[in-house]
């Protein structure tokens, strides 16, 4: 579980998150972080938080966002806020780094599924997209459903699709729990 201060570092996207308030913090009312976009990044796949809102404030720098189809550049003083259910994706399409307040409401198991994915990354399990192989995926995928949903494959396919593999990924040996 993360503390305030903890710092995951994704060396693949060169995306870095600090912590700063934790669910423990605020009695799972939201994680808040800051988080570090390098210049150029990447977007993540397009996706949506089923359960929770997530809110942004541009601290330097400037990010770009597809929200429910529309693109926009968010700049240092501006902010905005992303119902639960809004498909997005959000990058960096600037020449210098990007630093955002970030906070997901309401905690739910996000700690976990960040420190899932920056961990995969950091131990170079993942992608250029920052994705691991599929039946770790699968696992993490059915395991954090409330957290995060990709838009593609449709959901009804991901539920079919993720129903066989996870627990074939689980028989393989993946987690969506990071071990120590």
């Amino acid at each position: 579980m993360a503390r305030a201060g903890d710092e995951f570092f994704d060396p693949i996207r060169g995306q870095r998150l600090i912590f700063r308030q934790t669910a423990r913090d605020s009695k799972s009312e939201l994680v808040e972080v800051e988080a570090h976009y390098r210049s150029y990044s990447e977007a993540p796949p397009e996706h949506l938080h089923p359960e929770q809102e997530e809110y942004f404030e541009i601290l330097a720098g400037s990010i770009d966002t597809k929200i429910n189809g529309q693109e926009r550049r968010y700049e240092a003083g501006e902010s905005f806020r992303i119902p639960a259910g809004i498909v997005h994706q959000m990058w960096n399409g600037d020449s210098t780094e990007a630093r955002l307040l970030w906070q997901t409401r309401p905690a739910l198991h996000t700690e976990d599924f960040f420190a899932i994915m920056w961990g995969l990354a950091q131990a170079g399990k993942t992608n250029k997209a920052g994705l691991p192989n599929l039946l770790q995926l699968a696992v993490i995928l059915q395991q954090y459903r409330r957290e995060f949903r990709p838009l593609k494959p449709p959901s009804f396919v991901q539920n079919i699709v993720f129903a066989f593999l996870a627990p074939l990924g689980r028989l393989c040996g993946y987690r969506a729990i990071l071990s120590k």
